[in-house]
């Protein structure tokens, strides 16, 4: 499966983060063995996800899997947990019997909570020990339930944000510029949002890469594309290139090569 591409979803069920973690984490998810089992048939299934400088934890409650990160080649064990940046393509080749717990941070959510710079975290396997207590995650892997899991995980979040408080400034300098960026209609340079937010081009340069672990250009590239892909492939005959600042649709689709190392042609969307 192939994320945008491919509806990832229909193996997952998704919730939502409280309202006070709403700003640092965009979902927690769990695979459902019997969704697995139904759409994949009993059978092994990779699945490829794209760019997006979202930390990432991956709890593993089931079978061994393959993982391929900056085309180096990882095995993980059942009993191992990793936290990944997903600054470059992903994949997961997995058993039928995959179960994973996943924790997906917004940008500088995971610095914001943590307290560990995001930037670190490039193009690397962090084993999940080094992060979270080895007894809360044994603890995780023992609970039955999906609900149980995340409200654990979310109550350990909430004590550890309230520690980093003095140190949000930068993360929410970079949401607003996010927020910015988009509402421009994805359209607006590094100058025009640093002049909305008041600031100087240097200083949302340093920030980024200081929360973020990448350039302002080089995420909003990412984010436009990710953006754009997504409504393509929900309906390609409304969509419009000029919506996400694009010049034109070959534009468009340069930009598709370079985000995903694949032509449209290439998918049936």
């Amino acid at each position: 499966m192939v994320e945008i591409f491919d509806n990832i979803h229909k193996i997952y069920q998704y919730k939502a983060p409280c309202a006070e973690l709403a700003d640092y984490i965009e979902f927690f998810s769990e695979s459902s063995y019997e969704a697995t089992g139904r759409y994949m048939a009993n059978q092994g299934f990779t699945v490829k996800l794209f760019p997006s400088w979202t930390p990432t934890f991956w709890i593993n409650l089931g079978s061994p899997y393959q993982l391929l990160l900056d085309q180096q080649r990882y095995s993980i064990k059942s009993e191992e947990d990793v936290l990944i940046l997903r600054n470059t393509i992903v994949e997961r080749h997995n058993l039928p019997t995959d179960h994973i717990f996943t924790v997906k941070f917004s940008p500088g959510g995971f610095e914001a909570i943590f307290g560990i710079p995001q930037a670190q975290l490039a193009d690397k396997v962090v084993g999940l020990h080094h992060v979270l207590p080895f007894q809360l995650i044994q603890k995780v892997k023992r609970i039955d339930s999906f609900e149980e899991r995340m409200e654990l995980l979310q109550n350990f979040f909430l004590n550890m944000h309230k520690e980093k408080k003095a140190k949000s400034h930068y993360f929410n300098v970079v949401k607003k510029a996010i927020e910015t960026y988009g509402n421009g209609n994805m359209e607006y340079s590094n100058g025009e949002i640093a002049k909305e937010l008041f600031a100087t081009n240097k200083t949302i340069y340093r920030y980024f890469n200081n929360v973020v672990g990448t350039t302002p250009k080089n995420y909003f590239s990412t984010l436009r594309a990710r953006t754009a892909l997504s409504e393509y492939v929900i309906d390609k005959k409304l969509f419009s290139p000029y919506d996400y600042g694009y010049y034109d649709m070959s534009h468009f689709y340069k930009d598709v090569v370079k985000f995903t190392g694949k032509k449209l042609i290439e998918h049936r969307v």
